[in-house]
């Protein structure tokens, strides 16, 4: 037997099925026994001559069976056949059967449910179709979604789900809007910059559908306040940037039974799943531990492709919408893996640990934990925030005492710059010299350890680190320059570029 893949618009033709089976042979027969079983389908693959439609091409596997053999290709058993005919917008003009109906609820969904006409006017297109129709428009409007951040992915994942109807929609994030931002976030503009991301989001949501209600917690998510926050939800879309929140998210949700929408992005590639402990794993029992400080870089140091989380952050929308509406097969146990430079997606099963702390069947986490401190890193990366705090551990020099120092020649000392290559092309110090934090290691040779070391950075984060190694390789004489290129264009020289 072989399994024909049919497409969402031909399914009406077969009884609404994703899938069917025929007995195996060539293509051509494969194809000649589905339009006998199922008649109305044959107009929609078959001329009048018996010919394929010159807009339905048939893939075996994912190979188009023109470019093998043709019609006359053998399908052997246990293959898959799909049938991908050409699909548009749909037309202009499709009449709208709900439009002058009554308006009464279905049952179990609760006489404060309505839809006015100007709503089913807006979501017309939804109505029509369905497997959402009047029933899965009324749950989208009675549910509700809680987006942990408004920033690259919740950016497109919000406004989504805004224009869909969702009728609650609340939004935990405390930040304010940069122009660093704008590449990605485009939830905001330009005349956002300064201003604290709710109340961009909030005005932007509500342009969009006034039908629904926004809420705000400007406010870190914390184990104080994330089962607060998080109760009254239906869904929780984690959008998240760090690791000591994520792995909050997932324990909240776990603790609360409710599904977790996740989604992580960096330069060009992305994740997505949905960790639903009550149906599948969860994020723990596809990643236990959180990598070690400084190993994974923040998307300010490695940087992100500005299309790239509109790409994650509508997947997550998806997924919310189907879990309100009830339909589909949402992405529990599922993986969804993201390659923007290949275009390509690819799909890896994951199942439930036994031995999750949370979620298994020996739990030993019962309660929110302190999530800095099993991550062993704060949940605010002070180098996307553009900010360093001072670190009693690490000798620092100030911007302006460097200053000082370069203008008299930095005698007895060196200057490092531990960036990237393209970062030190959008700005650098004079008289630094570049050596990337990863790759100190194999170029110490190049350091002198009687000389001092002046190490900066972007914001003397990554510069601390290195200011730590250095001195565990013996270097005695290391100082990080607080606040790197970022305070120097803020304190020193304000022509440089900040970024």
């Amino acid at each position: 037997m072989v399994t024909i893949r049919i497409p969402t618009p031909l399914r009406p033709y077969v009884g609404g099925s994703k899938e069917v089976t025929a007995e195996s042979g060539t293509v051509q027969s494969v194809l000649a026994s589905l339009a006998d079983r199922y008649p109305d389908l044959r107009r929609h693959l078959f001329n009048d001559t018996g010919k394929l439609r010159s807009f339905v091409n048939v893939y075996l596997g994912d190979e188009d069976v023109r470019h093998l053999q043709g019609f006359e290709t053998l399908v052997p058993d246990g293959a898959q056949v799909s049938i991908v005919p050409s699909v548009a917008g749909g037309s202009p003009s499709v009449p709208l059967a709900h439009e002058d109906e009554d308006e009464d609820e279905d049952e179990g969904e609760g006489e404060a449910v309505r839809l006015s006409n100007a709503e089913i006017r807006r979501y017309s297109r939804h109505l029509i179709m369905p497997e959402v129709g009047m029933k899965g428009q009324k749950k989208l409007k009675a549910g509700s979604v809680l987006l942990v951040g408004a920033g690259g992915l919740g950016s497109p994942g919000a406004m989504y789900l805004a224009a869909a109807g969702v009728g609650r929609i609340g939004i935990v994030d405390f930040d304010t809007v940069s122009e660093s931002n704008l590449q990605r976030q485009i939830i905001h503009g330009q005349s956002a910059v300064g201003k604290p991301k709710l109340e961009s989001a909030k005005s932007r949501l509500l342009d969009i559908n006034p039908f629904i209600h926004i809420e705000g917690f400007e406010e870190p998510l914390t184990s104080q306040n994330a089962l607060r926050i998080f109760a009254d939800y239906d869904v929780i879309v984690d959008g998240t940037d760090n690791f000591p929140t994520r792995y909050l998210v997932n324990d909240a949700c776990v603790l609360l039974g409710k599904p977790n929408v996740y989604g992580s992005i960096f330069r060009f590639e992305g994740q997505a799943s949905v960790f639903w402990a009550e149906r599948g794993p969860c994020y723990r029992c596809l990643y236990p531990e959180p990598p070690p400080p400084g190993l994974v870089p923040s998307c300010a140091e490695g940087g992100v492709l500005g299309v790239l989380p509109g790409v994650i952050g509508v997947i997550q929308a998806t997924e919310a919408v189907k879990l309100i509406a009830g339909i589909g097969e949402p992405l529990v146990g599922r993986l969804l893996l993201y390659d923007a430079l290949d275009m390509r997606f690819r799909e890896l099963k994951l199942r439930k640990d036994p031995d999750c702390p949370i979620c298994g069947e020996r739990r030993t986490i019962h309660e929110l934990i302190d999530y800095e401190a099993f991550c062993g890193m704060p949940a605010i990366d002070p180098d996307s925030a553009g900010h360093s705090a001072s670190r009693p551990d690490v000798p620092e020099i100030t911007v302006t005492e460097l200053r000082d120092r370069i203008a008299a020649g930095l005698p007895g000392a060196t200057l490092i710059d531990v960036r990237e290559p393209q970062e030190w092309e959008i700005a650098h110090l004079p008289a630094a010299r570049l050596i990337p934090k990863g790759e100190l290691p194999g170029r110490l040779g190049e350091l002198s350890q009687t000389d001092e070391i002046l190490v900066h950075c972007r914001s003397g984060v990554r510069s601390a680190d290195a200011v730590l190694f250095l001195r565990q390789m013996g270097f005695k004489k290391v100082k990080n320059v607080k606040g790197g290129i970022l305070a120097w264009a803020r304190e020193v020289d304000p022509s440089v570029p900040v970024y």
